[in-house]
C-alpha cells in the first residue's frame, strides 16, 4: 500500500503513461526488458518548469541565460545583463485526465558583485484531492495532496568565459498527510538535496557588420540528495539527473537571431533488475535490486548497473533540441522535440512556442506540447511564464512610484 503513495507522484506522473507504473514493481522474466524503466519519488522535480525551455524539447542546460537558468543551469547566472530578475511560471497538468492538478515555479536572481549572483527558486506542485477507500471501495475521507521545493543559488564566474553554480533545496511531498491507512502507516516525505553545475561560453563577433556566434556548453547534476521514505521502512530515490548540453547562437546582423540547443539528460538511480521465479520464489538474476544499494552506490553506478549492458544504458538517455528564432530582441518563435526510448518510457513529443518581450524589460513566453503518439496522458500540456528582468536604475524608479 505504501508503494501506491510513492507512485502517485512518481508513476502516475511521469508522463509514461502505463509501462511506467510497471517499472515501478519486480519484472519476472528473463528476457523481456520492455519494462525496465528507472522510477523515482519526487518526479516534479524533472519536470519543465518554464515556458521557453518547454517550448524547446525541454532543453535549456546551455540556452542562453535568463531568470529560469536556476533549474537548467544555475552557472549561467552570472552572465545576465540586468541587476535584477524574477519569473513566475504556471502549467496545469494532465489537464486531459483531471482539472485539479497544476504545478507553478517561481524564480528570482539578484547580482551580489562582480560575476557573482545569488537566487531563489520555488517549485510548488498541487496534485490535488487524493480520495481514502476502504476495501469494499467506498469513500473514507480526502486529503489535498501536494509537494514543495524550496532552493537558494549561488553562481560565479571564474573566468571570462566559465561559471560554476550551485544550489541547496529543502523538498517535502505530502501526499497523504500522517496517519494509518488501511492499516498502514504514512506520512510526509522530506530530504534536503543540492545541484552542481558549469557553464562555458565563446563569443565571436563582427563589429562590422553585426554579426555574432556564441557557442556555449553547459553540464548540471541536479537533485543530488537523500532518499525519502514515506512511512514505512522503504526508502526511495530521488529523480537525481545528469544534464549536458550545448548551444550556438547566431545572427547575421544583429535584427534576426537564431539559437539553436541540444540537451542529453540521464536519471541517476538504478535501473530495475531482471526478476526469475526460482522455486516459486522471486529472485534477481542478472543487475542488483535496488533495496540492496546505498544512496551513492546507486547514484554513481547508475552509469553501469543496466542488467543488458552498455547498449541498454544508452537507452536510459534522454534527447531534447530545439530551434528559436527572435526578431529584435521582441518576438520569438520556438520549435522543440523531446525522444525517449521505447525500452525506457516511450515519451516522444513535439513542442512549440512564442515569447514577447516589452520595452527591453518585461517577457511573456507560451508552450504547447504536441505527442507522438495518441492517447498520451501528455496531450494538450501548456505553459505560460512571465519575466520581468531590471537593471538598478529601472528597480529604483519603480520603487519610488509605488512610495508616491
Amino acid at each position: 500500500m505504501n508503494r501506491f503513495f510513492v507512485s502517485l507522484s512518481s508513476v502516475l506522473l511521469l508522463c509514461g503513461g502505463v509501462t511506467t507504473v510497471k517499472g515501478q514493481n519486480p519484472q519476472v522474466t528473463g528476457q523481456d526488458t520492455t519494462n525496465r524503466i528507472p522510477v523515482t519519488s519526487l518526479a516534479f522535480l524533472n519536470f519543465a518548469p518554464d515556458a521557453r525551455s518547454a517550448a524547446l524539447g525541454d532543453a535549456g542546460v546551455a540556452l542562453s541565460p535568463d531568470a529560469n537558468a536556476t533549474y537548467w543551469n544555475p552557472a549561467k547566472l552570472p552572465y545576465l545583463k540586468d541587476d535584477f530578475g524574477v519569473s513566475l511560471s504556471y502549467t496545469p497538468w494532465l489537464r486531459n485526465l483531471t482539472d485539479d492538478m497544476y504545478f507553478t515555479y517561481l524564480s528570482a536572481y539578484k547580482k551580489v558583485a562582480k560575476g557573482q549572483v545569488i537566487a531563489l527558486q520555488v517549485n510548488y506542485f498541487d496534485l490535488g484531492q487524493l480520495e481514502f477507500r476502504n476495501q469494499q471501495g467506498s469513500l473514507t475521507g480526502t486529503f489535498p495532496s501536494r509537494e514543495l521545493m524550496a532552493g537558494l543559488t549561488y553562481g560565479r564566474q571564474l573566468g571570462e568565459n566559465f561559471s560554476l553554480g550551485l544550489t541547496l533545496k529543502y523538498i517535502n511531498s505530502n501526499l497523504a498527510g500522517t496517519g494509518l491507512v488501511n492499516g498502514v502507516s504514512i506520512s510526509p516525505a522530506q530530504t534536503a538535496a543540492g545541484d552542481i553545475s558549469a557553464y562555458y561560453k565563446k563569443e565571436y563577433k563582427n563589429d562590422e557588420i553585426g554579426s555574432s556566434l556564441t557557442w556555449s556548453w553547459g553540464a548540471m547534476i541536479s537533485n543530488l540528495g537523500g532518499k525519502v521514505s514515506y512511512g514505512s521502512d522503504d526508502k526511495y530515490f530521488i529523480p537525481t539527473n545528469f544534464k549536458l548540453g550545448t548551444g550556438i547562437s547566431y545572427t547575421a546582423d544583429g535584427r534576426n537571431r537564431f539559437n539553436f540547443v541540444l540537451d542529453a539528460n540521464k536519471l541517476m538511480v538504478p535501473t530495475p533488475p531482471v526478476y526469475t521465479m526460482v522455486n516459486g520464489v522471486s529472485t534477481v538474476t542478472r543487475g542488483r535490486d535496488p533495496k540492496d544499494l546505498s544512496l551513492l552506490g546507486g547514484i554513481f553506478g547508475s552509469f553501469a548497473d543496466a542488467p543488458d549492458g552498455f547498449n541498454e544504458e544508452l537507452k536510459e538517455v534522454m534527447i531534447s533540441t530545439g530551434v528559436e528564432y527572435w526578431y529584435n530582441d521582441i518576438f520569438a518563435a520556438r520549435f522543440g522535440y523531446f525522444s525517449e526510448s521505447r525500452m525506457k518510457g516511450d515519451r516522444k513529443y513535439f513542442t512549440v512556442g512564442f515569447g514577447a518581450r516589452f520595452q527591453q524589460k518585461y517577457n511573456v513566453d507560451f508552450a504547447y506540447l504536441l505527442p507522438q503518439r495518441q492517447g498520451s496522458p501528455l496531450a494538450q500540456t501548456l505553459r505560460i511564464s512571465l519575466a520581468a528582468n531590471l537593471k538598478a536604475k529601472d528597480r529604483s524608479e519603480i520603487l519610488e512610484d509605488m512610495e508616491n
